[in-house]
């Protein structure tokens, strides 16, 4: 095998935490799915985390709230519920604003996270199915 497919090879092979096998491959077992079902949910938490984070630094730093009561803010409005406090400071606007905004999108991709394993297992199955007809 020449030094370049070694490298592509090496290369698939690393990547393999977010590929999906291809339609033409074997259903994956049950074990295996549901560890691919624990990287992605791995994947969703991190980013829940990280926007949560940027959430609670954001309204102690623009509002000066409370860490704990930046924490409930920024819960609130990534969990979709909007904010508990008022906000008082046109930059904290700003940042609220933003931030709803992002949560938004945010929380669609955190679902698509977690649903990418099972809509794929779903059509990979459904594919096998319809192969054997």
């Amino acid at each position: 095998m020449p030094a370049a497919g070694i490298l592509m090879r090496s290369a698939l092979l690393g990547s393999t935490m977010i590929k999906f096998e291809p339609r033409h491959a074997p259903l994956l077992p049950r074990k295996l799915f549901l560890r691919r079902m624990a990287r992605w949910s791995a994947i969703a938490g991190a980013v829940v985390l990280g926007s949560l984070a940027i959430g609670v630094f954001g309204y102690h730093y623009f509002e000066h709230l409370s860490w704990i009561d930046s924490l409930l803010n920024a819960s609130m409005i990534l969990g979709g519920m909007g904010p508990v406090d008022p906000v008082k400071t046109r930059a904290g606007k700003l940042f609220a604003s933003f931030y709803a905004l992002y949560s938004g999108l945010a929380l669609i991709s955190i679902a698509s996270l977690m649903l990418a394993p099972i809509f794929h297992r779903f059509l990979h199955k459904f594919h096998i199915d319809n192969r054997r007809d």
